[in-house]
């Protein structure tokens, strides 16, 4: 058997890497030891000539003196001077002093010439070392040279005291302080756009419910918070696109019958299965971004007879027609309102049929941007004789027949009490006639983005109107398109000063919602007549009038006189609206460069 030889001490010893300047310091014969012995003798050097400078000053002091410029130079100085010669002689030719010139060859400064670098290269190598002593350039005093000495205005070194007293003199004033009006203004439109509250503090409730919104990864449990108090928190993460699967725990509670969700593009289909689960006494889903859902979600919805009465979804595209038919002869006879968006992939007008054949309670119907479906929709919605709230908004490539829209109206539209079509660029006047015959309960209406309605049409429908006075109309968008004759024909298209007056007058004393934005052929002169002294509309609180050029400062305030509830005026593109005093508590927004005084506070800018 082999034994080897046990290793010795040294052999044993741990060796660990080698650094590169290691390896250069041991090959030159460079040692640790050897720096710090050559750097004590330095400063030994220097602090003996300094006590020799000192007791020779001190034992002579005319010596200096006594020595005349025009005095020949001793042999030491002539060697200082040879030594220094030599020095700028290897300067010139050196790579640095190149690199200088080359750097400096486009300056016109004549002192820029090859000596004054040569020296300038000179006096930074002989510049005096940390531990060595100089005189201070300013007042020179002799001092202990530090890394932090400071370098003067003629390149000499600074004493601690001249040092401070030339930062300071380098010292920059301070800024100036921003106007305090514009801080946080990004901010403030997006609040007046939120409708928040557009003028003073936040409540205290609002300020809590945004804290811990900020904080919602380190939130556990919510407690016991109202349901109000869950939506508004589910509105502010949604819009921060912070609902995950952790934070949907926090609004998973067994014991609420209703769940908001405006943002579930993060969740997948466990997650949405868990929302079911957890809170098996469901009767109110409302569901925005709900892509990942698939007909699995559905089944398990079916296979446990949920008590589903509301379903609110937004772009649920994995669902099939196959899986929306099961759903709805299963639980169908339950639903009483239905809202879906932006289908692209399902839904046609045989599932239309189908919802409709089983859905017999069905109060409330809300289908907008479904790809599929057509006239046979219409026709499907006809037959829903429960119905009280429609609201229907076509892509504009679909090609619909208005004749399904006259019997809508004729057959559900004495039960309606909201009404909205978006869209319907075949819709005509007839629609406006089937409205004023068969609709006398209506409190909202929508008819937007029409170029066929006629300012007559409009102005018949809301005259001796048997229906009580709307509290919300949407008028927006109903214009002429033809941009080549901006003042439109001659018999006005889309809703016009008749038509404006006509629905004022019928509606003004209890409509709290307005928005005609792009109604272009509204004139000064009805505006003026709308919104005359002695007329005063008690309820109205949002008012939309952008895009109308008539609109100018005089009838923004009369618009302030009339409407003292109003609290958002929006006027994007009334360019005529320049120099305006608003009331303290009025959002006006879509001004731009105006002078908008609010109670004395004057304010140049967007607001």
């Amino acid at each position: 058997m082999y034994v080897g030889r046990r290793p010795t001490r040294q052999a044993r010893a741990i060796r660990g890497p080698r650094s590169a300047l290691t390896d250069f310091l041991a090959s030159n014969n460079i040692s640790a030891q050897q720096i710090q012995d050559e750097y004590a003798n330095r400063q030994a050097e220097a602090a003996r000539q300094a006590e020799t400078e000192g007791q020779r000053q001190s034992a002579d002091p005319s010596v200096e003196q006594s020595r005349s410029p025009s005095e020949p130079n001793s042999p030491e100085d002539l060697i200082k001077k040879r030594k220094r010669q030599q020095a700028i002689a290897r300067i010139k030719n050196s790579k640095e002093f190149a690199k200088r010139k080359a750097r400096h060859h486009g300056d016109e400064d004549p002192d820029y010439d090859d000596e004054f670098l040569a020296n300038q290269i000179h006096e930074e190598r002989t510049r005096p070392q940390p531990g060595q002593l100089a005189n201070c350039e300013i007042c020179e005093k002799r001092f202990t040279v530090t890394p932090y000495s400071k370098n003067g205005p003629d390149g000499g070194l600074l004493c601690p005291d001249c040092s401070k007293k030339h930062k300071d003199n380098d010292k920059k004033p301070p800024a100036k302080k921003r106007a305090t009006g514009n801080i946080g203004r990004r901010q403030g439109q997006t609040n007046l756009l939120d409708g928040l509250t557009p003028h003073g503090t936040q409540s205290l409730l609002e300020t809590c419910i945004k804290k811990v919104a900020d904080y919602i990864h380190d939130v556990e449990d919510f407690g016991d918070l109202p349901p109000s108090l869950l939506l508004r928190l589910g509105q502010i993460l949604s819009r921060r696109r912070a609902v995950t699967p952790k934070t949907l725990d926090l609004f998973l509670r067994p014991q609420y019958k209703s769940i908001d969700l405006f943002d579930c593009a993060k969740l997948d289909t466990d997650d949405f299965h868990k929302i079911l689960a957890s809170m098996p006494r469901l009767t109110r889903v409302n569901l925005r971004f709900t892509t990942p859902m698939k007909d699995q979600i559905f089944d398990y919805m079916m296979d446990r007879d949920m008590d589903i009465q509301d379903l609110h979804l937004d772009g649920p595209n994995l669902v099939t027609d196959a899986c929306w038919r099961r759903l709805f002869m299963k639980l169908g006879h339950k639903f009483q309102s239905l809202k879906l968006w932006n289908l692209d992939s399902a839904f046609d007008d045989e599932t239309a049929k189908v919802m409709c054949n089983h859905c017999p309670n069905l109060k409330r119907l809300k289908l907008k941007f479904l790809h599929k479906t057509g006239n046979g929709t219409l026709e499907a919605i006809s037959t829903l004789t429960q119905l009280q709230h429609l609201s229907l908004h076509y892509l504009t490539e679909a090609e619909t027949d208005p004749k399904h829209l006259l019997e809508i109206i004729t057959s559900v539209g004495p039960r309606l009490k909201t009404l909205s079509l978006e869209e319907f660029d075949l819709a005509d006047d007839s629609l406006l006639q089937h409205i004023h015959e068969h609709c006398h309960t209506l409190i909202k209406l929508r008819l937007s983005k029409n170029n066929t309605f006629t300012d007559k049409g409009l102005a018949a429908l809301f005259t001796n109107w048997p229906n009580k006075a709307l509290t919300y109309v949407d008028m927006n968008s109903l214009r002429d398109v033809d941009m080549a004759n901006p003042s439109g024909p001659e018999e006005p298209i889309g809703l016009a000063s008749d038509g404006f007056v006509a629905l004022m007058a019928h509606s003004g004393s209890k409509i709290q919602h307005l928005n005609i934005a792009s109604c272009r052929h509204i004139s000064y002169k009805a505006f003026e007549q709308v919104f005359a002294e002695g007329k005063v509309y008690p309820d109205l609180k949002y008012l939309d009038i952008s895009f109308s050029p008539a609109v100018d400062d005089y009838l923004a305030q009369c618009i302030f006189r009339s409407c003292p509830a109003l609290q958002r005026l929006i006027v994007f593109a009334c360019f005529k609206i320049r120099d305006v005093h608003i009331p303290r508590e009025l959002a006006v927004i879509g001004t731009v460069g105006a002078n908008i005084k609010i109670d004395g506070i004057t304010q140049t800018e967007t607001i």
